[in-house]
């Protein structure tokens, strides 16, 4: 099974990952990282395809995608 993880105190809340997303299972938390930023978190990790679309946008290198 893919897994898409985020790495909260790397985000800065770009959003780019969502965009990217073919599967729109990115969305922005509500929670808050250290540096007040709303990081992306994966709502549906059973619809994720592990495409690397997330990872390849995140200019932070905040994502991880496993198989």
């Amino acid at each position: 099974m893919a897994r898409m993880t985020v790495n909260p105190e790397y985000c800065k809340g770009c959003g780019l990952c969502i965009v990217a997303c073919p599967k729109k299972i990115i969305q922005f938390s509500e929670n808050i990282n250290k540096k007040g930023y709303h990081y992306a978190e994966c709502i549906d990790q059973e619809k994720c395809i592990a495409c690397k679309m997330c990872y390849m946008t995140c200019p932070d290198v905040a994502i991880t995608v496993e198989k």
